[in-house]
């Protein structure tokens, strides 16, 4: 059986994403490994430590920028993220300064709000009805 280990989100710098998804999101830092001048650096849920691991990578394939640029530009989301209750999330995330392109909102059996990660993505929450 195939399932994923790791997924990834470009990002313009490292560090930066590092402390929004950590301190911001809430996830916690798996690994850190040195790489040239950039670093494999991933984290995860603290609810799945051993789950599926997002790679925060750096954005150092020109045509990787264009389309990433493109996709928030659209104001499409790079992936979306999953959450139990979405209105708490939002406040909670609000409060602490995260801008919200999309407030929550029911769309078919769903509820959701996009937000922008500060290293040029929409990241998509997504509560189940």
């Amino acid at each position: 059986m195939i399932r994923i280990h790791v997924t990834s989100v470009p990002v313009d710098n490292q560090e930066k994403a590092l402390a929004f998804y950590t301190e911001k999101l809430g996830f916690i830092k798996k690994t850190e490994i040195p790489v040239g001048e950039h670093k494999w650096l991933t984290v995860v849920s603290p609810k799945e430590q051993n789950g599926v691991e997002l790679l925060l990578e750096p954005m150092a394939f020109e045509p990787a920028k264009v389309y990433q640029k493109a996709l928030s530009d659209a104001g499409i989301p790079w992936t979306s993220f999953a959450v139990e209750d979405l209105e708490s999330e939002h406040q909670r995330l609000s409060e602490l300064g995260v801008q919200f392109t999309m407030s929550p909102k029911v769309v078919g059996p769903v509820m959701m709000a996009v937000l922008d990660d500060t290293c040029g993505n929409n990241i998509q929450l997504v509560q189940m009805l």
